[in-house]
């Protein structure tokens, strides 16, 4: 893995496990109703987005089991759709996708 995927690649386990450590006892409404936290995982989905956006294009190739594409969607829905935030999808992807993500980069590094 070259150093910027590295990098990369660390920036966003920085993100998953933020997200992983406050939230993991938490239901759907106590994130959704804290607006600080709820904000926070908000700017660590549009960071990790943004990241996967920067990874080279051979990187993604051989590591095409993970959803590039939809993770990068995400970061842009989420930034140019700030009003129109739907939590049902942010929590589903909190509950689905950020720990098989985070496993995944963790096996890399």
């Amino acid at each position: 893995m070259s150093a910027s995927n590295l990098e990369l690649v660390r920036h966003i386990l920085v993100e998953t496990t933020f997200i992983l450590q406050h939230t993991e006892q938490k239901s759907k409404e106590e994130v959704i109703n804290d607006e600080v936290l709820c904000r926070a995982v908000v700017r660590s989905l549009e960071i990790i987005g943004e990241a996967t956006k920067k990874l080279d294009d051979e990187f993604k190739s051989i590591h095409n089991h993970i959803e590039w594409k939809k993770i990068a969607g995400t970061r842009d829905k989420l930034i140019h759709d700030y009003f129109g935030i739907d939590y049902d999808i942010v929590w589903d992807i909190i509950q689905t996708k950020i720990q098989d993500l985070d496993y995944f980069l963790k096996e890399l590094v």
